[in-house]
């Protein structure tokens, strides 16, 4: 390829060099500041998107009077079921009615389910025969969730069923228990019982069983013979672990 190249015959390059011919220099015109610049002025705020409501409908509370004459207050929600002791499909009403009837026939006052729900062999048995009559395991939840106590003992829903008493919450029992009931009791016995409640806050009742007794005893010293050793004999850990359910289920 051939280069290419201008020639100035004139000599025209030689004006730049003369003032007159060129003239006074020009101050350059500054830039104009950039709309996204130090100096540009903020933004309208834009408004947060608004977010839809929620489109699951609150509990509706209802009042059902039951045999006895008084009102209970139940929730209803639409995504729970509940059933006969044939299988069909019944009303948190009828469950209700069901649950005051069969309970009425098992328990005659509030002392007397007190007094089998502090002991664990008689709560097993009373759940072992609400088992036989159709409540299958899902009945304290169930229970819990229908009277609004999710936080309390399934022996409070028992008791706001069947004699209108209002249930506490879990935590509220364990603080009593705790200072009315443990206070005086030796340091290592206290901190296998406070062990097993720190437990029954969170996991309800099932926290309560001997079984379960016996495994904090393994968890926290190796075995029930390590337990022993340093607790004393196991009828007088038996013993301290049902004076702490009795001081539990207090009025």
């Amino acid at each position: 390829m051939r280069n290419s190249a201008i020639w100035d015959f004139v000599k025209a390059h030689e004006n730049f060099k003369d003032p007159e011919w060129v003239g006074e220099p020009i101050d350059p015109v500054p830039p104009k500041p950039s709309p996204d610049g130090p100096d540009a002025p903020l933004p309208n705020p834009v408004d947060p998107p608004e977010i839809p409501p929620n489109d699951i409908e609150p509990p509706v509370k209802l009042e059902v009077k039951l045999a006895d004459g008084k009102v209970r207050h139940i929730r209803f929600i639409s995504t729970t079921s509940y059933w006969s002791a044939d299988g069909k499909p019944i009303s948190a009403r009828e469950f209700m009615d069901r649950l005051f009837g069969d309970l009425s026939g098992m328990i005659a006052d509030e002392d007397a389910l007190r007094k089998i729900w502090s002991d664990p062999d008689t709560r097993h048995h009373f759940l072992t025969q609400l088992a036989d009559r159709g409540y299958d395991r899902d009945l304290p939840d169930e229970t819990r969730s229908l009277v609004d106590a999710p936080d309390s003992d399934l022996f409070d829903v028992l008791s706001y069923v069947l004699f209108t008493t209002s249930p506490k919450t879990r935590q509220a029992r364990v603080l009593s228990v705790k200072e009315e009931d443990l206070s005086a009791t030796g340091d290592e016995m206290k901190q296998l019982l406070f062990a097993i409640l720190r437990a029954y806050e969170v996991g309800g009742e099932s926290e309560l069983e001997l079984r379960k007794l016996t495994q904090t005893l393994s968890s926290r010293y190796g075995g029930v013979g390590e337990g022993k050793a340093v607790l004393g004999a196991l009828p007088a850990i038996k013993n301290a672990f049902r004076r702490m359910l009795a001081g539990l289920n207090r009025r």
